[in-house]
């Protein structure tokens, strides 16, 4: 049986694939955005999929990494890092490649802090926003 909340080691995380950590990274925070302007905001699901899709967007991490590169500690600057520069299976359709490999970096971020099941400091940084 599989459970939702499995973590793993840093250890075992550091050895995913930054692009595979991104994948996860890309979900944590679609759902992140999602549920904070569904508990925060009244609107239908149309605006809420337009307010989403702004924030979750390549260039809308990218801004966001402005914010939050300053907050990253060693260890997850070096995931980030690992995440930007790391070889990608697909191009950006509506991004530069900057902007798409920055937010790629990102996504590694949030997903490895997930795995490890750090998900105080997702919550630490993404408050940030």
């Amino acid at each position: 049986m599989f459970d939702f909340f499995t973590t793993v080691s840093a250890d075992k995380a550091r050895n995913i694939s930054p692009v595979t950590l991104a994948f996860v990274g890309d979900a944590v925070y679609s759902l992140y955005v999602r549920q904070r302007l569904v508990l925060t905001t009244d609107y239908g699901t149309g605006e809420l999929q337009k307010l989403s899709s702004s924030k979750v967007s390549a260039h809308g991490q990218s801004g966001l990494l402005e914010k939050l590169l300053p907050l990253l500690t060693e260890e997850e600057t070096d995931i980030y890092k690992r995440g930007r520069n790391a070889k990608k299976p697909t191009k950006s359709k509506n991004a530069s490649v900057v902007e798409y490999n920055r937010s790629t970096g990102l996504e590694a971020v949030l997903g490895f802090l997930y795995l490890t099941g750090r998900y105080s400091r997702i919550t630490q940084l993404l408050g940030e926003e």
